[in-house]
């Protein structure tokens, strides 16, 4: 039986569509072009004719991956608080996760070389991330403005990747214990941590703020 006919996207979004379940099932380096290439119902040939590498291939799945938002920004409800949002936001990232298990832990954790354009991936989906979070909690235009903000929440997306491979890699947390970790976490950091170091002169002096609230800084209601 001959390759099905295909124009070229079509071709490469098949092939792109089939790595990814591979990818999802197993690790990287368990995963072989042949196979890939079988599962696609295409030659060796053409497939490398696509992707000149598996490794190449993979970042093609994974920048195809990463380029889906994650979870929608839910609507301002009447009545719902930042709490409401940030348990809703949380719950829906948990679930991609669990859906791109192996996807996910491959490239964050990826064997082999360092890989600069696998980094310039994850880097552009934490900042991804990083805009979410401030636009779940309304903080979305003032975290544009303060670089600290920003910072502080690339923070804890790195916190959240970390926690999610304690979850998802070594299996020593549940998802509904790594929920209420990054929910808490992200609301403390929101009311208690968020103002101080907004109001943060530079001094060095940080325990002379201990039980202050700044004026200039968003207080989230997390109800």
């Amino acid at each position: 039986m001959g390759v099905e006919r295909m124009d070229p996207d079509e071709r490469r979004g098949q092939i792109i569509s089939r790595a990814q379940v591979l990818f999802r099932e197993r690790p990287y380096s368990e995963v072989s072009n042949t196979e890939i290439a079988a599962a696609a119902g295409v030659s060796r040939g053409l497939l490398n004719h696509y992707f000149g590498t598996k490794r190449e291939l993979y970042l093609a799945a994974v920048a195809e991956m990463l380029s889906v938002p994650p979870v929608p920004v839910p609507e301002y409800l009447p009545g719902a608080s930042v709490r409401d949002r940030t348990c809703q936001s949380v719950e829906g990232w948990l679930e991609l996760l669990e859906r791109n298990r192996e996807t996910w832990l491959a490239a964050i954790g990826m064997d082999g070389p360092a890989d600069p354009e696998l980094e310039r991936l994850l880097d552009a989906a934490r900042d991804r991330l990083v805009d979410h979070i401030a636009e779940v909690v309304g903080l979305g235009p003032y975290a544009r403005e303060h670089p600290e903000v920003h910072a502080l929440l690339r923070g804890f997306s790195g916190m959240a990747e970390a926690t999610s491979r304690e979850w998802l890699k070594r299996g020593r947390l549940t998802r509904r214990q790594v929920h209420v970790f990054l929910e808490e976490t992200l609301l403390r950091i929101l009311t208690g941590i968020l103002p101080r170091v907004v109001e943060d002169d530079g001094s060095g002096h940080h325990c002379a703020h201990a039980g202050r609230t700044t004026t200039g800084t968003p207080s989230p209601d997390v109800r």
